[in-house]
Formats: C-alpha cells, structure tokens, sequence
C-alpha cells in the first residue's frame, strides 16, 4: 500500500480524480455498498461533464466502469478508493474509515491516506495448532484478510499456501499414539518450520511485524524454528477458537499486544528523539521541519496524533508560513499532511504519539539523515 500510495502521490494529471466511497465487510449491510458508489460515479459524471471537454470525461469515465462494474462487494473493507485519470484507473479496498467524497485536481488525493495508514500498526498473525496454521493480515484492530488457496498473493508460491494444514502427525486408531514425546516435538517442529517458511515467503514482499498466537508450547516450537525471530513484535498464548474462530475474533484477540507494541514504540521514539537532539540531527521548528522534508533529509518524523494545522506553503522558495484561516486562498488546510507525505515519499517514516508523551509544546519533530 505504501508503494501503490507513493506511485499515485507522484502521478500529475488533468484532472486526477480521487473517489471514496464507503462500503461494509459483511451481508446485509454491503447490499448497500452498489448504490453508494453509483451515487458518487453519478457526482463524478456531472462533474467531469460540467468541467472537462466530452473526449477526456467520456476516456475517464468509461475506464471507470470498466473497473467497477464487475466489483464484487462480498470483498469489501471500510473504504473503496478510486484513482482516475485518463490514462489509468486505480480502485482499493482500504481498512479505515474516510468520509465519501469526490475530489477532481492535478494530483491525486492522498494525503489523509498516507496520514491513516502512516498511524496504523499493521501486521501479520501467524495462528497455530498441532494441525493447522493460519495467517491474517491486519491493521490496527480491523482485519485487511485471512489468506486462503484461492488468494492471487499465494500463486506461485514455492512455500505451502495457507492455511497449512499438518499432514506429519497420526494417530493410531485404538486411540493410542505412534510417536513419542519426543518424535513429537520433532515433527511440530519441522511443521512449524515449514508454516515460517510460507510466513517468510509472504514476508519477504511486505516485511510486517509479526504476532504469533498458539498455546505456549506451540509458540516456543515456532519461535525456536522461525528464521526471523525479530519480527515477532508479540506473542498471545489464551485466545480461544484457533482453528474455526472468525478472522476478526483472532485479531481481537491480540489487541492487548498490539497496543502493548504500540507503546513501546512510543517509548523508544523518547530516546530516539533525546539521542538525536544531542547529535543536533533534530528539528522541531515547523518550517524547518518543512524544509528538510521537502528536501528529503527526514528520517523519522514524531508527530503528535491529531495534529493539524493550516499555512501558506511555496514550494518553490520551500517555505511555510501559519496561517489561522484555513479556508484562505492559497492555505492548506492540513500543512502537517503535506509534511508526512513529504518524509515518506522520501523513504522517511512517520510515527504518531499520543498527547501525553507529545504535549502542546512539542507536537512534531524531525529526526533528519545528517
């Protein structure tokens, strides 16, 4: 997603036009999810109609449809986002909630994305059993999707697709046991081996934290075999239903960890931030924060959740003035946004503290490369 983000960001067209749209993952609500879009493709009709010359609103249009009119609903998030242009058509299913919308502009309309995405902890949850092994894919406490065999991100895999099913264990039928503990835990572990080899494959396009869910047992057998043990942010060893529960009650399930996570984040970005201002590589003065990120020297950008504020920004002259009325012309309304996409565009980070660690005082800070 931040790559997909990072290519639109880039794209300049005339007109780029940006649709959200929100939607609902399960039946009934989603009966809904048709008519809400044809009611904004019905708002970007007039619009492009009323704007734009017949040829380049007729182009962006029919690519539209030809995106959309055969969307399934039944594989919705909270949001479809569609990028249009005459050239291309993008449309995303994204887990955050976004208030439905049509922008037509120059450039695509992702700042609130990169920011929601940006704040998220998004993660994989490797789930395990002695006879199965499942994998989620999650952000913050909302599931993105479990895989399964008919899921495009596991064809051609050289790894076993999930859920991974352990066909190395058996039990005789007068109820007794054809291994010994100790043969057991040898074939767990190389069943366990296998199921980190399919993680690492998926692993290695995407490099998300991981949070391993299982009984103790399990979960030591994993981590003893797991080639990448660093990534494990968590482990959750008491939640129920491992094999059949939703995908949603399996990342509910790991929310204390997450947050557990999240929190200690928070807390080394305070040495990270003490560390740099003693190299003198840190910025807290909005201009110059401004600055550096436009001209790529951001590294980590801290930013107090919730912070927004409005300036007259020429990037031209790479300056940044506050402003107090956001509706002015020539204001942008969100100058903190224009900065996040500017640090992750550049291969930076953005890292959102909660109000009690980043007060009023220090609401942003840069940590820059030199």
């Amino acid at each position: 997603m931040k790559a997909t983000l990072k290519s639109l960001r880039e794209t300049k067209a005339n007109p780029a036009v940006s649709i959200f749209v929100k939607t609902h993952r399960a039946h009934p609500a989603n009966e809904q999810d048709p008519i809400a879009l044809k009611n904004q493709l019905k708002v970007v009709e007039d619009r492009l109609t009323k704007e734009y010359d017949k040829s380049t609103s007729t182009t962006i249009l029919d690519k539209i449809h030809a995106k959309t009119s055969e969307l399934n609903h039944n594989y919705n998030l909270d949001t479809l986002a569609i990028f249009a242009s005459t050239d291309d058509v993008q449309v995303i299913r994204m887990p955050i909630d976004t208030t439905e919308r049509v922008v037509i502009s120059d450039s695509f309309a992702t700042r609130d994305l990169v920011r929601d995405m940006a704040s998220a902890v998004h993660y994989y949850t490797v789930v395990l059993t002695r006879d199965k092994a499942r994998l989620i894919e999650a952000s913050n406490d909302r599931v993105i999707r479990e895989f399964d065999k008919d899921d495009d991100a596991q064809n051609n895999m050289e790894s076993i697709a999930f859920p991974v099913e352990n066909n190395g264990l058996h039990t005789t039928s007068d109820g007794g046991s054809d291994r010994s503990a100790s043969n057991e835990s040898s074939h767990l572990k190389e069943y366990f081996n296998q199921v980190d080899k399919s993680v690492q494959e998926l692993w290695g396009e995407h490099k998300m934290p991981l949070v391993i869910v299982g009984d103790a047992k399990n979960i030591g057998y994993y981590k003893e075999v797991c080639d990448r043990p660093d990534n494990i942010i968590a482990t959750v060893s008491n939640a129920t239903n491992l094999e059949d529960g939703s995908a949603q009650h399996i990342v509910d399930s790991v929310q204390e960890s997450v947050e557990g996570y999240r929190t200690s984040l928070h807390h080394a970005a305070l040495g990270e931030i003490d560390k740099a201002r003693g190299a003198n590589m840190l910025q807290t003065d909005l201009q110059e924060v401004y600055r550096s990120a436009f001209q790529g020297a951001g590294e980590t950008l801290y930013v107090r959740r919730g912070y927004i504020q409005s300036a007259k920004i020429d990037e031209k002259a790479q300056t940044l003035s506050l402003a107090n009325d956001a509706t002015a012309e020539g204001v942008t309304d969100d100058a903190i946004g224009e900065i996040i996409e500017h640090v992750i565009h550049n291969g930076g980070e953005a890292v959102f503290m909660p109000q009690d660690i980043m007060g009023e005082d220090q609401p942003i800070a840069l940590v820059t490369r030199y």
